[in-house]
């Protein structure tokens, strides 16, 4: 406890001011004399002791009737350490373009609105903290301290745990813990919004496992770099929220993370660069298992690292040219509805001019072959009623099995392939048979073949036995009735058999295939 004796001048003035709520500003007004980067350098004239501001945060100078007690401070020198941990704290603290000596220490306390704007302070531990109101940060910069209570890694601000009834604001905020944790977050149960807007730079992994952001989380304009040794700049693997909006010119030096997290209204990557861990070992985005309403992936440009969808489910997917790395994993990726984003406007998938070939290339960049992306694409195509576009996207699905099948498949997929397009293209067995038929007509016509039985049968017809050959069912009295001593005749005779059965053949077991689902 302080007597007032002992409190400096421009301690006593914030000892006054506390109970009727009043602001205490020792900025000089001079522009070069209120960098607060050079905080470190004020004088006695502005410096208030740590101590001094808990004790007044404890309660111990109560507060006048008629007048709601508030910490106020602005430009201020603030010596010592800033521990409240533990504390349950009835005021709202206010702090303003003030330089800290130590690290804030919040742990496990309970208490009102938290206001460190444009503040300098080296770490801040707000693990397992209960903010009734609003915790504001905005402009300030955070450097990193010691590890935290909570993890052992350089985490520069800590709200793993913390519960926070209003909204968490980090505009134009600066978090320095590079290759440790800018900020660590997990478990955090948030009622409001969690604000990260443009100005915001994050040096280290910025962590939200577990987390729960009813209000949404907004990264527009936010830069993320030197992630931690995982690479990863963004985690929000299983967390829980509204909204996330990661775009407007975000940009992430690091792996977004999204492993199972829940999103019930709309993910946005629009307008964002997603570069990667620094190193390239690794993905620009891993949302395996990912879960959103709508989900627009336009970037402003390709990522440099992997895309890796797999199992995610979305309702609508937007996406553009600039979307897709070299390598995207999409298998059991599941949508609902696909638009593209050409020239500044959408336009669903099915009506774009060549969007089967497009899309059908956009799964050929997952490594492997997978069915399900394909079975996925024609099922959309289906449902949109547009049947020829999901037969071209399951042809496309054979080929692209056909390659993983041993030399002998490979070459009976290549017959189904020409002669039926898999079951897909069922006109082609009529291509060729017209084609057959045309050569088999003027090959034998022009010449007399030998009857049989002399005098029995119907007159030759060089069409009508072509038919007959080709046709491996049933007969038209032709190819039973005939024979060539022309050799070369002969033999056509035999091919076109053959032909007619592998033909039958192939449109039979083409057509069994189509049917089936995979």
């Amino acid at each position: 406890m302080f007597s007032y004796d002992e409190l400096t001048s421009p301690e006593r003035e914030l000892w006054n001011a506390f109970p009727a709520g009043r602001a205490v500003d020792l900025r000089a007004g001079a522009p070069g004399d209120d960098q607060v980067a050079e905080g470190g350098q004020w004088g006695p004239e502005r410096t208030v002791r740590a101590p001094v501001i808990a004790a007044l945060m404890l309660g111990s100078h109560s507060g006048q009737p008629g007048a709601v007690p508030c910490l106020r401070l602005a430009g201020a020198r603030i010596v010592g350490p800033l521990d409240l941990a533990g504390a349950q704290l009835a005021y709202a603290l206010w702090l303003e373009e003030c330089w800290f000596e130590e690290a804030v220490n919040l742990l496990g306390a309970t208490t009102r609105t938290l206001v460190f704007k444009g503040c300098q302070v080296p770490g801040i531990e707000a693990g397992a903290t209960r903010v009734e109101g609003n915790f504001d940060l905005g402009r300030s910069v955070i450097e990193s301290g010691a590890p935290s209570h909570f993890h052992h890694r350089i985490t520069a601000l800590s709200l793993t745990n913390a519960r926070v009834t209003g909204g968490v604001i980090l505009n134009k905020a600066e978090l320095n813990a590079p290759g440790g944790w800018a900020l660590a977050a997990g478990g955090l149960v948030m009622e409001g919004g969690f604000f990260c807007r443009p100005g915001f730079v994050a040096r280290g992994e910025v962590r939200f496992p577990g987390a729960q952001l009813p209000g949404g989380l907004y990264m527009d304009g936010a830069r993320l770099e030197e992630p931690s040794p995982r690479g990863l700049a963004l985690n929000l693997e299983n967390s829980a929220a509204s909204t996330v909006v990661l775009s407007d010119g975000f940009v992430a030096n690091g792996t977004v993370g999204l492993r199972g997290a829940r999103i019930s209204a709309g993910l946005s990557f629009a307008g964002a660069v997603l570069n990667g861990p620094p190193d390239g070992n690794g993905p620009s985005l891993s949302a395996p298992l990912m879960q959103a309403v709508d989900f627009d992936f336009a970037l402003a440009a390709p990522p440099s690292g992997a895309v890796d969808l797999r199992g995610a489910q979305v309702s609508y997917l937007h996406d553009s040219e600039r979307s897709w790395p070299d390598v995207v994993e999409l298998d059991g990726f599941v949508y609902g509805s696909v638009k593209g984003d050409e020239t500044g406007g959408r336009r669903e998938a099915t009506g774009q001019r060549n969007s089967v070939a497009h899309r059908v290339a956009w799964i050929r960049r997952s490594p492997g072959y997978n069915p399900q992306p394909y079975e996925q694409l024609a099922s959309w195509y289906r449902r949109s009623g547009h049947d020829d576009e999901a037969r071209r996207v399951l042809l496309a699905k054979q080929r692209h099995r056909r390659h993983t099948l041993p030399p002998a498949a490979r070459l009976w997929g290549h017959l189904l392939d020409v002669t039926v397009g898999y079951g897909y293209r069922p006109w082609l067995a009529g291509v060729w048979l017209l084609a057959l038929t045309l050569l088999g007509t003027l090959s034998f016509r022009g010449h007399s073949p030998h009857p049989v039985q002399r005098g029995e049968g119907a007159p030759f017809q060089p069409l009508v036995y072509t038919l007959d050959l080709l046709i491996p069912i049933g007969g038209l009295g032709q190819r039973t009735a005939w024979y060539w001593s022309n050799e070369s005749l002969q033999w056509l005779a035999y091919l076109l058999i053959a032909i007619g059965w592998v033909l039958t053949t192939a449109v039979i077991a083409g057509v069994s295939r189509a049917l089936q689902k995979n």
